[in-house]
């Protein structure tokens, strides 16, 4: 029997009392970023007070943007003293999804991302929805709760984020929400995030790719040696699937000791998601969607010199 909004909304709330601190842990992107200020919205006079804290550092442009813009409070992992808290969230991920999330047992997780870790004591994972922004929209509209403009924009500027403006994996949920936050969202604030530039240095990447590239028949290699930051990958992984030709975009790069492979597919009967797991979920984190997947692997478990960009390529080539 389905469990509906207002019940799960009671069973989420009924997590957490008066005196409780609260920390949201998140890989900050879009979704997350909107989602985390969803919780703190929700759990407003009903905690002493609600932390969001990112495992990454912001880099990709438009991600900065969203964070300034709405003045989303964010603390870096590495800064938070875990014994100042007794209640801990994830949301848009789970514990298996990178080591941060392992230095503490959730309380509570919403994700929409394939269920490959339910620990918590609550946990609302539904991998049909294509954001979490739009099941935390669902928690909103059941509090009966109007969202402040920023709160509706970040939301609405989520769920445009996760389903490539309803190009990816979405459901009639995912259009409500988004019908429901167009009333509340200030469109043009949207808008400006969207279309914050890429930051020159990241120029220098997109040079590299072009020249480097190499294609085999529909699919469109790279890899990019050491870069300053994953989102480096993912935003070029996206530039080559405007690309006619291109049904496949795989690129990779190395950073933090890891090679970040990113996944990206015209979601024709492929899967993304199920390919990444299947050819590296054994030797390092895996998994994704059907159009759009990530793979991270830690450098020791590559028996080919790593500082040899064509043979990362070759070895990627090869496994994929």
């Amino acid at each position: 029997m389905a469990i509906s909004a207002i019940e799960k909304l009671r069973r989420f709330q009924g997590r957490f009392s008066g005196g409780e601190r609260v920390l949201v842990v998140i890989n900050a992107d879009p979704d997350s970023i909107a989602s985390a200020m969803a919780i703190k919205r929700l759990l407003w006079r009903r905690v002493l007070n609600v932390t969001i804290s990112n495992i990454n550092i912001l880099k990709r442009p438009d991600n900065i943007a969203m964070v300034h813009r709405l003045g989303v409070k964010m603390k870096y992992i590495k800064n938070i003293v875990f014994n100042e808290f007794n209640r801990f969230v994830i949301v848009d991920s789970q514990p298996d999804h990178h080591e941060c999330f392992a230095m503490f047992r959730p309380d509570v997780i919403i994700d929409h991302h394939p269920v490959s870790c339910d620990v918590a004591h609550f946990s609302d994972i539904r991998p049909e929805y294509g954001a979490t922004a739009s099941i935390m929209t669902e928690y909103i509209r059941a509090a009966k709760i109007k969202p402040s403009f920023r709160l509706a924009t970040g939301l609405f500027h989520a769920i445009k984020t996760d389903t490539n403006n309803f190009e990816r994996q979405t459901i009639m949920e995912d259009i409500r929400a988004f019908q429901f936050l167009y009333r509340h969202a200030d469109i043009h604030l949207a808008r400006s995030i969207e279309q914050t530039e890429i930051r020159s240095g990241y120029l220098k990447y997109f040079k590299k790719a072009i020249i480097e590239m190499v294609t085999r028949r529909v699919r469109l290699y790279v890899h990019l040696g050491k870069v300053e930051s994953p989102d480096i990958c993912v935003l070029i992984a996206d530039f080559f699937m405007r690309v006619q030709s291109v049904k496949w975009s795989i690129i990779s790069g190395i950073h933090d000791g890891k090679l970040i492979i990113i996944f990206r597919n015209d979601g024709v009967n492929k899967n993304a998601g199920k390919t990444a797991k299947k050819k590296f979920g054994k030797i390092g984190s895996a998994g994704g969607h059907m159009s759009m997947a990530r793979a991270e692997i830690p450098l020791s478990e590559i028996k080919i010199d790593t500082s040899r960009e064509k043979d990362v390529l070759a070895w990627i080539m090869k496994n994929v």
